[in-house]
Order: C-alpha cells, then sequence, then structure tokens
C-alpha cells in the first residue's frame, strides 16, 4: 500500500512579515472616553492589530518593544492624558522616530453613528486593511514629510496590478489644514450601487437569493410597483457624475455581482464609520518616545524653548494602565 502523505492544510500568508501591524495603547490614567477612543482607533487598524490586548499597571514600554520583534509589530499608536490635553504618540519600532500629536477634539465611533439616519454595520469590511488617503501633505516642510512616511508605514502598500477590487472596503483619510496646520482623521466605509435607477427598480435587479424576491402581491402588475404613482425622490436616483466609476470586476453588495464580463457604471458612497480627530503635529523624536527633539511647534530657528522643555515632561511612559 502507498504511503499516504499528509496534504498541507494551512498556507501561510506570503510577505506577512512586510506588512505593518501596530499596537493601540494607552499609558496612564485617561478616563472612560480615552479608553473607548483606544478600541476605535484598533478597529481602523484590523485585520493587523491586536483587538483583545489588556494592560496592565505592571507593563511598561519596554515589554511591548520586547515582544514586538515576535509577533511583527511595526508600529506602536500610544495614547496620553494630561491636565491640558489629549496626545497620541505613533512610533516606528524598535527604535523610532516618533510623532506627537496633540489631539483637540475627537468623536467616538458611537457619536458619528449615533447621528446618521440609517448608520452602517460593516463587519465583513474589517477583514481587509483600509485604503490610505493623504490631502494635502505636498509641502517641501522636513517635518510633514516625516509625518506622511510615518502615517503611510502604518498602512499595507498597494499593489495595483494585483489587488482585488472587493478588498476596497474602507478609506482612512488624513486632511493637512495649511492655514491653521491642523490634521482631520476620518474612517469611511466604500459602498458601491447602481447607476440612475430608482430604489424599485434596485430592488428588483438586485436580489440574488429567496429572501431578497420582492414582493408584489399589493400591485396588479409590475409597473405600478417601479412607478408607485410616477413619485420618485431625488434620493431614489444617484446618477450625480462625481461620484459614478465604471469597474471590471465583481464587487459585494446587491446588483454588483453580476459584474463578470466588460465595464458597468457604479455609483460609489462613502459612509462614515468613526472615530474622528482633529489634531496637531506637537513633536518629533528620533527614537521610540525619547531622544533628539527635531520638530516642536512652539521652537523658533531651531532652538530650544521652555515650552519644549515642558512638552519633555510628557511622563516618561512607564507604567501601562488596566484596560477599563
Amino acid at each position: 500500500m502507498k504511503k499516504r502523505s499528509k496534504r498541507r492544510t494551512h498556507v501561510p500568508q506570503k510577505d506577512s512579515a512586510d506588512i505593518p501591524k501596530g499596537l493601540v495603547l494607552k499609558s496612564g490614567v485617561v478616563g472612560k472616553d480615552v479608553a473607548r477612543l483606544v478600541f476605535d482607533l484598533r478597529r481602523v487598524l484590523e485585520p493587523n492589530t491586536a483587538m483583545k490586548l489588556r494592560e496592565r499597571k505592571s507593563n511598561k514600554l519596554r515589554d511591548f518593544v520586547h515582544i514586538a520583534s515576535q509577533f511583527s509589530i511595526s508600529h506602536l499608536l500610544l495614547l496620553t492624558k494630561t491636565n491640558n490635553s489629549v496626545n497620541l504618540r505613533i512610533g516606528r519600532l524598535p527604535r523610532g522616530p516618533t510623532v506627537t500629536f496633540r489631539v483637540l477634539e475627537y468623536s467616538l465611533t458611537k457619536d458619528v453613528l449615533s447621528i446618521q439616519n440609517r448608520p452602517k454595520s460593516p463587519g465583513a469590511a474589517f477583514r481587509t486593511s483600509p485604503l490610505l488617503v493623504l490631502n494635502n501633505f505636498s509641502s517641501n516642510q522636513p517635518h510633514l514629510k516625516l509625518t506622511s512616511t510615518i502615517l503611510q508605514s502604518l498602512f499595507p502598500s498597494i499593489d495595483v496590478q494585483k489587488m482585488k477590487l472587493a478588498d476596497a472596503r474602507r478609506v482612512v483619510l488624513f486632511n493637512y489644514i495649511s492655514e491653521t496646520g491642523e490634521i482631520e482623521f476620518r474612517h469611511y466605509a466604500i459602498t458601491v450601487k447602481s447607476v440612475g435607477v430608482s430604489k424599485s427598480v434596485k430592488n428588483l435587479i438586485g436580489g440574488s437569493g429567496y429572501n431578497d424576491v420582492v414582493n408584489l402581491g399589493g400591485f396588479e402588475d409590475v409597473a405600478d410597483y417601479i412607478l408607485r404613482g410616477a413619485i420618485v425622490s431625488e434620493s431614489d436616483v444617484e446618477d450625480a457624475d462625481e461620484s459614478t466609476v465604471d469597474i471590471s470586476q465583481k464587487y459585494v453588495g446587491r446588483g454588483n455581482q453580476a459584474v463578470a464580463n466588460g465595464e458597468s457604471q457604479r455609483a460609489v458612497r462613502l459612509v462614515e464609520l468613526g472615530p474622528r480627530m482633529r489634531m496637531k503635529i506637537m513633536k518629533i523624536q528620533t527614537g521610540l518616545c525619547e531622544g533628539e527633539v527635531v520638530y516642536h511647534e512652539n521652537v523658533r530657528n531651531g532652538g530650544r524653548n521652555e515650552a519644549e522643555e515642558s512638552s519633555d515632561e510628557e511622563e516618561e511612559v512607564e507604567e501601562m494602565d488596566e484596560s477599563e
């Protein structure tokens, strides 16, 4: 009898070591809102982060740096809270650099969804990494170039030739406002729908299963269902030229599975998921949460002043507070 050979049941992901992975932590006493913001930022970085990580008081920063190489962790995002502000540090492991942002305003995911009429619940969208959009970062200022490089390295690079269209499910936007020096952060889900047809027609052509069969029991003719008394609101028709694209691959969602051969026009919509942040670059250090300060918002002409010394305060990140 021929010897039976074992078949490989698990195929490792190619180049997994090249995929950026980030840890989102909090340090010190931050309160429930900032602790929730930590969770929301972990959702943004999914699937390349540790969602269920629990910090302890006994944990120190060097503990996470030590295990980073074992799990191919490339970035550290650390949220702290002082008497005056909430600060976000993004550092490249294991030796920096580190960009520190002062978070001027933030809204949690639950707050963003609460103001929407039909909040989206994109569970499957978090199985793939989001696309990154950096707007207005084309300045020649060295601190902006370094910041954009750090933000780009947070997310996997895109190979346009090999990427599947269905993997583009979310968008992360960093918008730099040159007048104020502030950066706006937004997180969106991508939705693709049919163009130039009403909701009634979408229900007819978009169904793909038994539960999607349209109930025409209350109508004498299918035309009555489509027209519904010839009353069609503007929101029923989506034919804005600026949001219409041609797609040549299958995409998720009703009515998008039929796109197999050739191109088909679809309307693209962005639905905000949260969280939101408005922040400002406070300082940049050469090391991981330490080292020479190569940029500080309160320093002019390359000098050091008292404002920089007070910002260096930012309490040695030694203790990690327990998760709430």
